[in-house]
């Protein structure tokens, strides 16, 4: 009889190579895990690399509490994540990979080359020297308990590993890997995805949308009920794009989802750092036999795209009392977001009752999840990644745990 004493246990699989999955197969690596990772892309972190192409915001630097209040109603989900790797920790973790960060004047941290590409090339060679294996264009296919089925090249392969960590993101962008296909594979514990930090279309004219295609409407604030958000707007022929809407996405999607809504308005102020008396003096010192877009664009600096976008959304406004109105609020209708291939991020994903306190699936155990894939939402500014990265570590120790102690599971507190 063959003595397998001192066989090698299988390997834990990690199915997703953007920054969640490699992040969950360093921290495993690291404790002497033998890992596999395996992405339906040629190369890893392809998404990631998109999203350093405006210089990778990484993390926040604002107050834990007020960070946390981000997440919304997910926040008591990923709280412990985030408490157990917080914003610093992520920040030190990518100086100690050799790429210093800075914060920005919005409190909001980068890394100091504004590149993502030297950050993935030096973390790729640590996951290298701790021994990772990966395994590209292998797209999973099915499972069944922790047997593996995927596609490649090749036709289909089989893996059973010990352990396995789904960290397959949400359903945009799908040409960088993040197609959401894999929500077929668990339909029941899925709520449906939905675009997140994305643009949204206002019923105007698409004459008037491609008219001004390419145009920014700088400096403005756009206010939903107790919200108001600062930034530029860029109008497309898809609509309208810009910081102001995604930080309002997840209210403005919800408000569109109701029962019989066709529309929600949003109050655009074009001059937020002017108070509106001021505006009104100014207004009302210009000649009265001027145009209405001469008058804007004298005293307020308005320019032909903002001029004629009051025309369209304010058309009868003409004293100086109305049109300082139309100035601070004027009514912009939004009737659907922007398509979901197209959104920063989704919401959606596997429900948070699928899953226990170490994001282990509650019907399968040792199937583990983490990362964007889970139906949580949250803005721009660096809480993106920062929670793919807390998720990921908080599931790594779970799986870690769970091999150590097969019999409960749990982890201690």
């Amino acid at each position: 009889m063959p003595d397998t004493s001192t066989a090698q246990p299988p390997p834990i699989a990690i199915i997703g190579a953007g920054p969640a999955g490699l992040f969950a197969a360093e921290c495993l690596s690291r404790k002497g895990h033998e890992v596999h990772l395996f992405d339906h892309m040629a190369r890893p972190g392809r998404k990631f690399l998109m999203a350093g192409r405006s210089g990778l915001n990484l993390t926040h630097s604002e107050p834990l509490e007020q960070f946390l209040q981000r997440y919304g109603t997910a926040r008591d989900w990923l709280e412990p994540a985030i408490r157990q790797f917080p914003p610093e920790a992520l920040r030190h973790w990518a100086e100690g990979l050799g790429e210093p960060c800075f914060t920005g004047s919005s409190g909001r941290v980068f890394l100091t080359s504004l590149k993502a590409s030297p950050l993935l090339r030096r973390w790729l060679a640590r996951l290298q020297e701790q021994g990772v294996r990966f395994f590209p264009r292998h797209r999973l296919t099915g499972m069944q308990g922790l047997s593996l089925t995927f596609r490649t090249p090749e036709g289909s392969v089989h893996h059973t590993p010990r352990a396995v960590i789904l960290a397959l993101g949400g359903g945009s962008w799908a040409r960088l890997g993040s197609d959401g296909q894999w929500a077929a594979l668990l339909p029941d514990r899925c709520a449906p995805f939905a675009p997140s930090n994305c643009g949204f279309m206002p019923d105007w004219p698409e004459e008037f949308l491609l008219r001004h295609e390419g145009a920014t409407l700088r400096g403005i604030t756009l206010g939903l009920a107790d919200q108001t958000h600062r930034g530029d707007l860029i109008i497309t022929k898809r609509g309208l794009e810009g910081a102001p809407l995604y930080a309002l996405s997840a209210p403005l999607r919800q408000a569109l989802a109701q029962p019989g809504e066709k529309a929600v308005t949003v109050s655009l102020n074009l001059r937020p750092t002017l108070e509106p008396s001021r505006i009104l003096d100014r207004l009302a010192r210009q000649r009265l036999h001027e145009s209405r877009s001469n008058r804007l664009r004298k005293a307020l600096g308005l320019d032909r795209t903002m001029r004629e976008l009051l025309s369209q959304l304010c058309p009868e406004a003409r004293t100086p009392d109305e049109l300082t109105r139309a100035v601070t609020q004027a009514p912009l209708r939004l009737v659907a977001p922007a398509a979901l291939d197209r959104a920063i991020s989704t919401a959606g994903g596997l429900k948070r009752d699928a899953l226990d306190e170490t994001f282990m699936l509650r019907h399968q155990p040792g199937l583990f999840a983490c990362g964007e894939m889970l139906d949580w939402d949250a803005p721009t500014g660096g809480y993106l990644l920062q929670a793919c990265f807390s998720t990921a570590r908080h599931c790594a120790d779970g799986v870690h745990h769970w091999l150590s102690h097969p019999l409960t599971g749990k982890m201690k507190p």
